[in-house]
């Protein structure tokens, strides 16, 4: 693993994802990619629930991950890949929850595609009260403190996607493409990326 991002869903994840991809460190995990995946989801639940010797299983072959359930699991991945660069996309918290609320939340349904997700999101990041917004907004502040608190800092770029390619290439010392940076985080991108998902 090269890069891990930490930032939660809707700070950019998707457009770092095809970013990072463009530049050599994917593949790239996310959680739309695995809701199709049940052998990674089954690993990642087990993980979840405390199997953390699942993570191995379930990371392997992917060179960077953004997004949950990475994000869920980022102490355990930062110290399981002490090498690896570490990538807090950040966000105006009100900004980040209307986006959330907008996307990610009516698209969290119920059966076992989604099992993980609720693992590692609804249940496992927000204990249950996402729909409460200020106690929604207060996990992903805190969450964002600790990782400031916790990762050294010349291993962690705190990254807005609003910034392009330069900070992003900088720290991982890999030369500015000369392509326009993804910009995929947009609500109606996310909606036409998870639409056949849509009632499953």
């Amino acid at each position: 693993m090269d890069v891990i991002g930490v930032g939660f869903g809707r700070t950019g994840t998707l457009s770092l994802k095809a970013a990072l991809e463009q530049l050599g460190f994917g593949p790239c995990m996310h959680m739309i990619p695995l809701l199709d995946d049940p052998w990674r989801s089954a690993l990642l639940c087990r993980a979840a629930d405390g199997d953390m010797a699942c993570l191995d299983a379930a990371f392997d072959g992917y060179r960077s991950t953004v997004d949950w359930p990475g994000a869920f699991f980022w102490r355990s991945l930062t110290a399981r890949f002490p090498s690896a660069s570490v990538v807090l996309t950040v966000r105006d918290p009100n900004e980040w929850y209307e986006s959330a609320y907008n996307t990610i939340y009516p698209v969290a349904y119920s059966g076992p595609r989604f099992e993980m997700a609720f693992k590692t999101v609804w249940e496992g990041t927000f204990d249950g009260r996402f729909a409460d917004r200020p106690a929604a907004i207060k996990v992903f502040q805190d969450h964002n403190a600790s990782v400031r608190a916790e990762v050294a800092p010349d291993r962690l770029l705190e990254f807005s996607v609003t910034q392009g390619w330069g900070p992003l290439c900088d720290f991982l010392g890999v030369p500015v493409p000369a392509t326009p940076f993804p910009r995929l985080n947009d609500t109606a991108a996310f909606l036409a990326a998870t639409a056949s998902y849509s009632g499953s």
